[in-house]
């Protein structure tokens, strides 16, 4: 459980925040990220409970400038189950974009930003085979899409995390109101370097 993830697409290897249940990686890169129970990243913008327990595998990019999408599958049981991608400048500054389980039980696109609090936002809903996630950085500004079929992406939010340095990114899976939930990211791609058209994802 100690050896940190090692994915070829990668530029380094990855580490842990927070320990997942358990985890694997296929030749191919295919990871599996297995989260405990009552697991998340969030904090109440109305002053209630707060979570950092879900398990994160983090890399941090040298560059200012870049793409990072997976193709992920969940095995969704529990309202909020998820598997997520993350960037994480801190416990309190981070934002997360989700493939997850609404409490109506319908496959959703999430998005959250949170810098202090968190601010939630439900994006679409999709079908439960898998979605691509999309995770970019241009300088300050940072950008998720999704999309279906890898090629054509919808933009969920552009936000800004302030002044970072250098944040760490990488993939997440949740349980909020769960025992478990596994997620599995595959087609993993990092591209230094790269932007794309914020509206039309190209």
């Amino acid at each position: 459980m100690n050896e940190p993830p090692t994915i070829p697409s990668l530029p380094v290897k990855l580490s842990w925040k927070n320990e997942p249940v358990e985890w694997s990686v296929e030749k191919g890169g295919r990871m599996r990220i297995v989260a405990g129970a009552k697991t998340d990243w969030f904090i109440d913008p109305a002053g209630g409970s707060s979570h950092c327990n879900a398990p994160v595998a983090l890399f941090a990019p040298s560059e200012t400038t870049f793409l990072l999408s997976a193709r992920v599958a969940v095995d969704f049981a529990a309202t909020y189950d998820a598997g997520v991608l993350f960037a994480h400048a801190g416990d309190t500054n981070w934002a997360k974009l989700c493939f997850e389980y609404s409490p109506r039980h319908q496959p959703m696109i999430v998005s959250v930003v949170t810098r202090g609090v968190s601010d939630d936002c439900n994006s679409a809903v999709v079908g439960e085979a898998p979605v691509c996630l999309r995770l970019s950085r241009r300088g300050r500004a940072f950008a998720f899409h999704f999309s279906l079929d890898g090629r054509s992406w919808e933009l969920v939010r552009h936000f800004s995390l302030g002044e970072t340095g250098t944040p760490s990114i990488g993939f997440s899976a949740q349980s909020p109101t769960g025992e478990r939930c596994a997620a599995t990211f595959s087609e993993i791609e990092y591209l230094p370097g790269r932007t794309v058209d914020l509206r039309s994802g190209e």
